[in-house]
Order: C-alpha cells, then sequence, then structure tokens
C-alpha cells in the first residue's frame, strides 16, 4: 500500500529542511519514497514545484501515478493532456482511492502565499522513526493511502489502451 503524506509549512524555508530531512531518512530506510517534491507558492500566488528527479518516477508506472496525482492535488499545467473521459476516469479513480474532494480541499488550504509544502508519495514508512525526525520541522500533516490496486489502476488508466 502506498501512502500519500503532504506536510504544510508557513515557511519556504523550514520546508527545504524538512524535504532533505526526508531524502536522509531514506537513506536510513526509514521510507521507501516513490515520489518527492516542494511545493511553494509565492507572493504572487504562483505555484513552483522542485522535485528529486532521483526518486521521481523511478519506474514509468510510479511516475505516471505521482504525476497524475500531483497534478490533481496541485492542478499543476501539463495534466491538460488528459481530457474528456480520460480526466473523468482519472478523478473518479483518485476519489475511490482515497483522494477525495476533500484531501484535495485540505492540501489546497494548506498552501497559501509565501507557504511552501512537502509531498511525498511513498511505498513503506516507518510511522515511529519518520514522526520523530519531521518533528523538528513542525508544520501540518495530511496523509492518506493507495493501494497496490489502486496505483495499478491508476497507472494502467493513465497507459491508456494498449
Amino acid at each position: 500500500m502506498g501512502e500519500l503524506i503532504v506536510i504544510g509549512y508557513d515557511d519556504t524555508d523550514v520546508a527545504d529542511m524538512a524535504f532533505d530531512t526526508v531524502r536522509e531518512l531514506q537513506r536510513d530506510y526509514v521510507v521507501h519514497l516513490n515520489g518527492l517534491a516542494v511545493v511553494e507558492v509565492d507572493e504572487d500566488g504562483q505555484t513552483h514545484v522542485d522535485s528529486d528527479s532521483r526518486v521521481v518516477g523511478s519506474t514509468t508506472a510510479t511516475g505516471a501515478v505521482w504525476g497524475a496525482i500531483f497534478g490533481m492535488l496541485f492542478l499543476v499545467p501539463g495534466l491538460g493532456l488528459l481530457t474528456g473521459a480520460a480526466l473523468g476516469g482519472l478523478v473518479g479513480r483518485l476519489s475511490r482511492s482515497g483522494i477525495d474532494d476533500q484531501f484535495r480541499q485540505q492540501v489546497g488550504n494548506l498552501l497559501k502565499p509565501g507557504s511552501a509544502a512537502v509531498v511525498i508519495m511513498a511505498s513503506k514508512v516507518t510511522d515511529d522513526k519518520f514522526t520523530a525526525a519531521m518533528r523538528q520541522h513542525g508544520g501540518t500533516l495530511l496523509k492518506t493511502s493507495l493501494s497496490d490496486e489502486d496505483e495499478r489502476e491508476l497507472s494502467e488508466q493513465l497507459a491508456g489502451p494498449q
């Protein structure tokens, strides 16, 4: 089962430090990452994404799921490649997989101008060690789960008919 974790911060520098901590936790096998990014909202309300390319998209399927989830959470340009029924199906699939409108709204509420969030997609998290390491940064934590089946179906839906 995959975990989607979003930690919101009022300070972009703190979010950058938290991002580095997550990378250290991966090296220490506390978390196994499928995706990791920092989303910053500047004072003009523009969204900027900094992702760890060594983690994000380590496989085509993981990269596709990560991109879709990321696009749905933050309405990132590039998701526009999906239109009509494909986008509708994906939104429905995300809702059934635990990423519902309420979760997306909570994520949106975290990101105000001048703030940032660390977005983590992990296949394994040792909760107690993760929480202890991240506590030093504070922030607001949101978490939802994706089953292996949900991730597989999202990947297949994004790949389209073969």
